[in-house]
């Protein structure tokens, strides 16, 4: 009986998403509704995302417009992202904000691309993690006497196959994520 790959293949998956997700909040000089994604604003006393309580949209390249659906959380949304890591200074007339993104520094994006490659670096780790699991796995049903040394061989061969092709999808968010980041 060979070790069954599909839920490893799923977790592997998932730690893709997720890089993938998370370096989608990366600044990358263009305005990107998705750094805001860590914002929350108290909303009737709850911590709520600002995608949640206004329209975010992109009118140029470099500009975001926040437009609260209720005014009253305009204050609310201009001091949380002055307080967030965002490095930009909201700018409000009374019914919009909008985030003007300064052009980036080529030392920045030196900066920025190390940063991305640190987080690929950290999701292959968790890849690995899991294929390191599976084989463990493996090696325990081969020792209960589940499976025989050919299908263990077979098994271990399977999830280096399924590593090898999520570390490959990771490298490849990675260098494009790089890529566009250096090209602005």
């Amino acid at each position: 009986m060979k070790l069954n790959t599909k839920e490893f293949e799923e977790k592997m998956k998932k730690t893709v998403t997720i890089y993938e997700h998370e370096i989608a909040a990366i600044r990358a000089g263009r305005a990107n509704p998705a750094v805001l994604d860590k914002i929350t604003v108290d909303y009737y006393g709850t911590p709520t995302p600002i995608s949640q309580v206004a329209t975010v949209s992109v009118t140029d390249a470099r500009t975001l417009v926040i437009q609260p659906w209720e005014n009253s959380l305009l204050k609310s949304i201009d001091h949380a992202i002055q307080a967030s890591d965002l490095s930009i200074t909201p700018q409000s007339d009374g019914r919009v904000i909008r985030l003007v993104f300064p052009p980036l520094t080529e030392e920045r994006r030196r900066e920025i691309t190390k940063q991305v490659s640190k987080m690929g670096e950290e999701a292959k780790i968790s890849i690995r993690n899991i294929r390191r699991d599976a084989n463990e796995k493996a090696k325990d049903m081969k020792k209960k006497g589940e499976m025989t040394e050919d299908e263990l061989k077979a098994s271990e061969k399977a999830v280096q196959e399924l590593t090898d092709k999520y570390i490959k999808e990771i490298d490849n968010i990675t260098a494009k994520k790089n890529k566009e980041i250096m090209e602005i």
